[in-house]
């Protein structure tokens, strides 16, 4: 862009009038992904209450960068504005550079402006930003081959064999309603010891990405649920990003079956991509992400703080929080399906 155009870039605040306009930018941007659609911030509105900041960069009322952006605010853990919460990436999208800077820029004034504790924006590729790095994360994609029998041969020895011994225990896959996985997605959140988000924000996700969105399942003989999982499909990618297993699923291997048959169901779609979601460096969902061969890539986030004078660190990891960890491992599960969701919507 020449000097003189890109005095013409004036950035403004996102209207609803320009959520069309502002998709097709991200359908039509390179690094354009699922969470940077506008939809996420109609679900974080009215799922959470929290509020909308986005801005847009524009030249003659022409869309030539969007950076989404949401203020989270907790008594408990953070006031923040982060692009996206919730979302594994986010973060500015720009025709080149300069509007990338200008639109961060603006974020961090934004951010002085509203004296939250911190800005945070993720992105899924190195950016030349100013702001503080931190690569706590790493991302899981790989390559769908195009039939079942390839799809198998493609996965690592040792998981392939755990996938064939899943294969034999009469399990069936199949779509699903929000009431079966909300039981099950719940169950585990409330076995690791994490508050669950509310019912609400789910049937939001399923309402306002309904054309991007599936819930499977995986049965046993009796048709009791075992895994389920809710996916998105963007741009040639499935992404299988919220998940929940009852007990049992370890032992019948349900969960390494409804990934396999997700990725066999997608490739009958012509889906090119398989998305398996962000995972905290050398935890135990970056182990088991790696035995299916999937390569780590690293995740970029990078902040500014305002009134803080540390990095934030809400993981289940921290210190601080083992003993509320342990202490929500033995919550009832309706009683830990009541009080999740207080804390939930912030820790996205």
């Amino acid at each position: 862009m020449l000097a003189e155009n890109f005095n013409m870039v004036k950035v403004i605040a996102f209207q609803q009038v320009m959520q069309q306009r502002w998709d097709s930018y991200v359908e039509q941007h390179g690094e354009g992904t699922f969470f940077h659609l506008c939809g996420w911030q109609q679900v974080l509105r009215a799922s959470f209450n929290h509020k909308n900041h986005s801005i847009v960069a524009v030249i003659d009322g022409a869309i030539v960068g969007i950076l989404p952006l949401v203020e989270v605010k907790s008594h408990l853990f953070a006031h923040a504005l982060i692009s996206t919460p919730f979302c594994v990436y986010g973060g500015a999208l720009a025709d080149n550079q300069q509007i990338h800077r200008l639109l961060e820029q603006r974020a961090m004034e934004l951010a002085e402006r509203l004296q939250v504790d911190y800005l945070e924006l993720r992105y899924k590729s190195k950016q030349q930003s100013s702001l503080q790095l931190v690569q706590h994360h790493s991302t899981f994609d790989c390559p769908i081959a195009a039939n079942p029998e390839q799809i198998l041969a493609s996965i690592k020895k040792k998981q392939r064999a755990v996938i064939r011994h899943s294969l034999n225990n009469q399990l069936s896959f199949g779509k699903t309603d929000l009431k079966q996985f909300y039981h099950l997605f719940s169950l585990s959140y409330r076995n690791l010891g994490t508050p669950v988000m509310s019912r609400k924000y789910f049937h939001q996700l399923a309402e306002v990405f309904a054309e991007r969105s599936v819930i499977h399942a995986v049965f046993d003989q009796s048709q009791k649920g075992q895994s389920s999982v809710l996916s998105f499909y963007f741009k040639d990618q499935v992404i299988p990003y919220y998940a929940g297993a009852s007990t049992d699923a370890k032992r019948n291997k349900s969960m390494d079956f409804i990934y396999y048959q997700l990725m066999c169901e997608a490739a009958g779609l012509g889906v090119k991509s398989f998305d398996f979601g962000r995972s905290k460096n050398n935890s135990g969902a970056y182990q088991y992400k790696k035995h299916w061969g999937i390569e780590p890539q690293p995740l970029y986030y990078y902040y500014h703080l305002v009134k803080s004078k540390q990095l934030p660190n809400l993981s289940p990891n921290n210190p601080k929080y083992k003993l509320l960890v342990k202490l929500w491992q033995l919550l009832p599960l309706p009683l830990s399906r009541l009080l999740g969701p207080f804390l939930a919507k912030s820790l996205g």
